[in-house]
């Protein structure tokens, strides 16, 4: 059956449409990459699927070329002139992913040791690109076995991270409501229209010279850039691929969002998947049970350093601690989760359509540009750099 390889992508995306589903249903509180990881080893070690099935069903070489040009994609998403007037939220996010760094070393190194460390540093302070470069650094210094490490923390980060940004800033909101009904209310400065900054971008290529096969070749000409560059200085291809997106958006070669108007992110983001997919598949069940412990230590520890940097940051700027916690632990789950959080908060605390704008509008920008300071910026420069001191 499996010498067919439509019928193993079948099965795999099935997986995928799985952990879609239940993330959908419970609002993500069940996330999609926990289903499918978790069920992708349960599947293995049942042997319900072959443990070639990515291999026979012939992604795993397509896969292997996403990493770098997803990276360029990542700096094309939030405008520099963004990013400045929503400075604050970018110090708080990295505050937190700065203080967790360094109460995990300071605690879970001497515990654990430095590389298992390490290997949890990447996903936890951001997302499956920090994985990835996390996953294939470990495994190119030998270190194959903490890919468990690095997995199950991806895998449980978000289940933990969700619930309790929710319930922080759900404080907020009512907090915003009561100013709302005292008629004290008065929206942050920060508080930015995406659509006009993207609607001010410049751009070097003709509007209709951008399809989607020309914008797929500048993706794949940035990361194929970004590959060259790290073979040239040994600087892993993440930063330089991040700083291509970001530095060609900034003078018009890139379009904003450039994969989804690609009409190619959905596929790359499933790709990306079985990249970590692939390097999950010398796991077993003896290493499951070995490394939990470290996981749920570098994960407590982590989250602790997170929550202490977005408060203290957050009573630097005079922020409602409320609000910069939150922003801090986008680390933890990112896009869409943090928007997700936005919409579930402000349609369930507003209790009408003026007050869930109001509490919507007030909430988004911020945990957005946390999300993308942790998931697409600092945790692919964090994990780059750790994973070359191995």
């Amino acid at each position: 059956m499996f010498g067919e390889p439509l019928f193993g992508v079948v099965l795999i995306f099935a997986l995928f449409s799985l952990g879609e589903f239940l993330s959908v249903m419970t609002k993500a509180r069940i996330p999609m990459l926990f289903v499918v990881l978790f069920g992708y080893l349960i599947l293995l070690w049942t042997g319900i699927f072959p443990t070639d099935i990515i291999e026979s069903s012939n992604l795993a070489a397509f896969a292997a070329l996403i990493p770098a040009p997803l990276v360029v994609h990542m700096g094309t998403l939030i405008p520099f002139d963004q990013i400045k007037e929503q400075y604050k939220s970018v110090l708080i996010a990295l505050a937190g992913n700065v203080v967790a760094i360094i109460l995990i070393f300071m605690i879970c190194v001497p515990i654990i040791g430095y590389t298992s460390s390490v290997a949890g540093i990447g996903p936890l302070t951001g997302g499956i690109i920090a994985t990835v470069v996390t996953s294939e650094g470990l495994q190119a210094q030998g270190f194959t076995h903490l890919v468990t490490i690095t997995a199950l923390i991806m895998g449980l980060q978000n289940i933990i991270g969700m619930p309790l940004a929710i319930n922080l800033l759900r404080r907020y909101g009512f907090k915003i409501q009561a100013q709302i009904h005292r008629g004290t209310f008065k929206a942050s400065n920060e508080v930015v229209s995406q659509d006009k900054h993207q609607g001010q971008r410049k751009s070097l290529l003709p509007k209709r010279m951008q399809t989607q096969i020309i914008l797929l070749f500048q993706i794949f000409l940035g990361g194929a850039l970004a590959i060259f560059l790290d073979n040239l200085t040994g600087l892993n291809y993440s930063i330089w691929a991040l700083a291509i997106g970001i530095v060609g958006t900034y003078i018009g070669f890139y379009q904003g969002n450039v994969m989804e108007r690609a009409n190619s992110f959905g596929i790359s983001m499933a790709l990306i998947i079985i990249v970590i997919m692939t390097l999950m598949e010398d796991i077993t069940p003896g290493m499951l049970t070995t490394y939990l412990p470290h996981v749920l230590l570098i994960l407590m520890v982590g989250i602790i350093g997170i929550v202490i940097g977005g408060y203290i940051t957050s009573k630097l700027f005079k922020w409602d601690q409320y609000k910069g916690i939150p922003v801090a632990l986008t680390a933890l789950f990112g896009f869409p989760g943090d928007y997700i959080i936005c919409e579930e908060i402000s349609r369930s605390i507003g209790k009408t359509e003026y007050e869930q704008k109001v509490i919507f509008n007030e909430i988004l920008t911020p945990m957005l540009i946390g999300g993308f300071t942790t998931v697409t910026l600092a945790s692919i420069v964090f994990a780059s750099i750790l994973i070359g001191t191995i």
